[in-house]
């Protein structure tokens, strides 16, 4: 009953995170060259605010950290390996489930089908809304992309900005769990 009970809670905990990453790299570079970093400069449109600063600032923050964790330093751009960038997204989805309840128990029937149960069936609709953070690493002195990870997830409405801050540092974390790659 006890090993029932531990599987159970492992399963509901891999159950919570649902967030989907993966990567893709270009196998010919080494990736050991690539020791500095910086961010691709943002376009000047003479304005510093943006819609949405905040989490820009804690996905940039969250990137910077990851980074540093292996290694990398950030730099100005002009001296920099490699220049990062990230994209977000938002894609609608619409879940359909149609599901049939059979309900009733006719037992005294003679062979064939027995009669007296009731069929109904019940469609929910749901829309619901995944959003997608990419994240792409440029070969400076080529232009290339060398590397792009990405994390997607149902998108929930976090009430705190430390709950906010703890999801785009897991999604960060995931994506770039990836790199650099290894070799195989």
């Amino acid at each position: 009953m006890k090993n029932i009970i531990i599987i159970l809670a492992a399963l509901a905990l891999t159950a919570c995170s649902s967030m989907k990453t993966n990567s893709d790299f270009d196998p010919s570079v080494s990736f050991d060259n690539y020791k500095t970093y910086a961010w691709v400069k943002q376009k000047n449109t003479g304005e510093k605010y943006h819609l949405d600063g905040l989490m820009d600032q804690r996905v940039r923050s969250a990137i910077d950290a990851e980074m540093a964790a292996k290694g990398m330093k950030k730099v100005d751009a002009d001296s920099a390996d490699l220049l990062v960038n990230y994209l977000t997204k938002v894609d609608k989805k619409i879940n359909v489930d149609t599901f049939n309840n059979n309900f009733g128990y006719y037992p005294y029937h003679r062979g064939g089908w027995a009669y007296g149960g009731s069929m109904h069936t019940q469609t929910t609709v749901r829309e619901y809304k995944v959003g997608t953070l990419i994240v792409d690493l440029v070969d400076k002195e080529k232009g290339a992309l060398v590397w792009r990870g990405t994390v997607a997830d149902t998108i929930r409405d976090h009430k705190t900005p430390e709950k906010r801050v703890e999801v785009v540092n897991k999604a960060i974390n995931q994506v770039m769990a990836n790199f650099p790659p290894q070799a195989e």
